[in-house]
């Protein structure tokens, strides 16, 4: 394995230049440009408004300008989760497909890179965000320094499924279907709309999702100003690094018949 991950660093200029390429192959020829990085949290953040002030109706309570901004913190990295997943799955097939067949390099790099592009999305809708926590008076506290690492462990975490569904959706090409539909649901069972303690002791229940620790611990740390449940981020992190391990492990297993399969 040793080997393996030295070839991958002598060929990180070529993940850069795929990542850049795809970037650059989103935005070529759109009007909105970069605004569109920024149009689907938005959307993820207006649909969960809504949710949210259902509940407050329900329940008799005001809508806090916190929950809003909770929501808002929690939309961006669910929406470069799903963002890396959907594009990681379609990574080896489609467009890069000649690549796969022709030309040798580690193939991991194709779901790697898949991530590297929605990041960059990540980082342009973030700066939306930060104005809108400043404007929302969201304060500051020193919890913030968690941010990089829950982040981190997001990204490790969509690397990890990035590479197990790219090689899934080689062999049988329905996985892509699927895919689709566990990411258009999933955010019914993650912690995006809501908060984990709405719930109660039952809330609990939904952390077993290994993104929602991470999202419920970006909420606590900027919106709330209180440090993440080491326990609950714990497992994510362990969850987040044995699913990008076993990921590699199986992706570099199954290399040698990609090209038989295109």
């Amino acid at each position: 394995m040793k080997e393996e991950l030295q070839e991958l660093y002598r060929y990180r200029g070529l993940l850069y230049m795929i990542a850049y390429r795809d970037i650059k192959v989103r935005y070529k020829q759109s009007i909105m440009g970069f605004m569109w990085a920024i149009l689907m949290p938005i959307l993820i953040v207006m649909a969960g408004i809504v949710v949210r002030y259902a509940y407050t109706l329900a329940a008799h309570v005001p809508l806090k300008t916190e929950d809003i901004a909770s929501v808002a913190v929690k939309s961006l990295p669910w929406a470069f989760l799903i963002s890396s997943i959907r594009l990681g799955c379609n990574s080896l097939i489609g467009g890069n497909q000649n690549l796969v067949t022709k030309v040798y390099f580690p193939r991991e790099i194709l779901p790697l890179a898949a991530v590297m592009s929605s990041l960059f999305d990540f980082f342009v809708a973030s700066a939306a965000l930060l104005v809108f926590l400043v404007l929302a008076h969201t304060g500051w506290s020193i919890y913030l320094l968690w941010t990089p690492v829950l982040l981190l462990t997001m990204v490790v975490l969509a690397s990890g499924v990035g590479m197990v569904v790219s090689a899934a959706s080689l062999f049988f090409r329905d996985v892509k279907y699927l895919v689709e539909v566990v990411l258009t649901f999933g955010i019914f069972f993650t912690p995006v709309f809501y908060d984990v303690h709405m719930f109660g002791d039952k809330g609990k229940w939904l952390l077993l999702n290994p993104a929602a620790p991470i999202l419920d611990g970006l909420s606590a740390c900027i919106t709330r100003q209180q440090p993440p449940d080491l326990a609950w981020f714990a497992y994510s992190l362990s969850f987040g690094v044995l699913m990008l391990l076993g990921g590699y492990l199986l992706f570099k297993h199954l290399e040698p018949a990609f090209a038989e399969s295109i």
